[in-house]
């Protein structure tokens, strides 16, 4: 059947391409010869797409980070692997598609991270660094899920998925009382304001004396609710009207000062040029916290454009020039095997089920021009529940189980998702199902589901009639 042939022809290119990137980009023999980096991945959480100076824009001050996007990679079209929480962190810790293990929803009751599956920490540990993390966990609160169980030497921060910006008291003994090293802290007397308190913890980590590499997984709580904004930051956005977008003004503004905080002590510890940072946010911005989506149809939640394309960015001033502006997809999956490489490890020798690629190869002495990739064009996919997606090349392809029909994208010409074209060009529609039914074949049940009111909210979220941030904000 000729339907048979394309998916085949689909497959073939898509396997060849990978034993391209197996014979080439996927290794990095250079990287033998000089020392390993430090690696500092800060993960934010909920935020817009242009809610930065860097992206666009014009109400909300991020000196820091803009400082930081003008010494980098900027990747355009970054995704994360899921458009909530708790399974983007799951994807981007172990390099693979969280359905690939069970953990295709937010997580639920004392469910966590599969206890198979292997961390970036732990991988890193192999290679002589030392772990940490800060901030928000979210990847199982039972003691087995700890954060020190899976591969981090160090842990300061909450294990649940979101708390108050402000100081608990000791009778709160839940997931989100701060805690370090498994021991809660008395909050009162550690900080005023979490999002501070959390750069001090990354610094302090940072500057410890210690001849070993380092990583440090940076995984900030903000700027998700609740909308706790520290007063003087506040008092400065008096121009913003709208209450909550003041608020999240100010949120932001925090966040940007803590990472110029955890910036200025990588700078003060004279291994800056050694030190891969990597930044991105954890999905899209929110339907609660008043962020901004910008150009892209959808929020948090969504297989839209708005709920898995991110800001992102890259700095490693040893290893490739800042200023480059990469147009290729790119997937948060794809940090794994990057800095398993850049801490020269094979990946696929350690871990044969990564679905990233090691993007270092990419990002040597590209200067500074946009440019377009020249690798094999490989498809992405999502899914939560009945709501599931994949790209290929500028073509995706959205499927909702109640609906009749796909929807179906050219994200070249229509890169806010408003014309769906799956009737005049079935043969990307067919190609694209395939692609996505046979990735599905690789996955197992989910070990936990949410609920059937965010199976109805994915249903309705993806309506073509669902149009603007009033009614997408109304289905969280």
């Amino acid at each position: 059947m000729a339907h048979d042939g394309a998916v085949n022809a689909l497959l073939q290119a898509f396997l060849f391409g990978l034993l391209l990137c197996g014979l080439s980009a996927c290794q990095a023999p250079e990287l033998d010869q000089e020392a390993q980096p430090n690696i500092l991945l800060i993960l934010i959480d909920d935020a817009g797409y242009v809610d930065f100076g860097f992206q666009g824009s014009v109400d909300l001050q991020t000196p820091h980070l803009d400082r930081l996007a003008e010494e980098s990679v900027i990747f355009e079209q970054a995704y994360v692997s899921a458009s909530v929480c708790s399974p983007s962190r799951a994807g981007l810790l172990t390099g693979r598609y969280q359905q690939r293990f069970g953990h295709e929803f937010n997580l639920k009751g004392n469910h966590g991270l599969p206890l198979q599956e292997k961390t970036l920490a732990e991988a890193l540990m192999q290679q002589g660094y030392r772990t940490a993390v800060v901030g928000k966990w979210h990847l199982g609160s039972s003691p087995e899920y700890h954060p020190m169980q899976r591969g981090f030497q160090h842990f300061t921060g909450l294990l649940g998925g979101s708390r108050s910006y402000f100081p608990m008291s000791v009778e709160n003994t839940g997931p989100q009382r701060l805690q370090r090293d498994g021991q809660f802290l008395d909050e009162e007397e550690e900080f005023t304001y979490l999002t501070d308190f959390l750069a001090a913890e990354a610094a302090r980590i940072i500057q410890k004396p210690d001849p070993r590499p380092w990583f440090l997984y940076l995984a900030y709580t903000a700027p998700h609710t609740p909308m706790h904004p520290r007063e003087d930051w506040y008092q400065h956005f008096q121009s913003i009207e709208v209450e909550g977008r003041r608020k999240y003004a100010a949120m932001q503004a925090s966040l940007d000062q803590s990472i110029g905080a955890v910036l200025e002590a990588v700078k003060a510890s004279g291994e800056a040029d050694q030190t891969l940072v990597v930044f991105l946010n954890d999905n899209g911005g929110a339907t609660t916290n008043h962020s901004d989506n910008g150009p892209w149809r959808g929020m948090k939640g969504s297989k839209w454009e708005g709920g898995i394309r991110v800001p992102c960015m890259m700095r490693w001033p040893n290893r490739f020039q800042g200023g480059q502006k990469i147009e290729a997809p790119i997937s948060a999956l794809d940090l794994f095997p990057t800095a398993l490489a850049a801490a020269r490890a094979d990946p696929q020798s350690w871990q044969p089920e990564l679905d990233g690629i090691n993007l270092l190869p990419f990002l040597r002495d590209q200067g500074a021009k946009a440019r377009k990739w020249e690798f094999p064009k490989r498809p992405l996919f999502w899914r939560r529940g009945p709501a599931a997606a994949v790209r290929l090349g500028d073509w995706k392809l959205i499927r909702v189980d109640d609906q009749e029909s796909p929807l179906l994208f050219n994200l070249a010409e229509d890169p806010g998702e408003t014309i769906n074209l799956a009737s005049q060009h079935q043969d990307h529609t067919e190609n694209l199902l395939a692609a996505l039914q046979n990735w599905e074949q690789e996955l197992v049940e989910p070990l936990w589901d949410t609920g059937q009111y965010w199976r109805d909210n994915q249903r309705k979220k993806h309506r073509m009639d669902v149009i603007g941030r009033e009614a997408e904000r109304k289905l969280p």
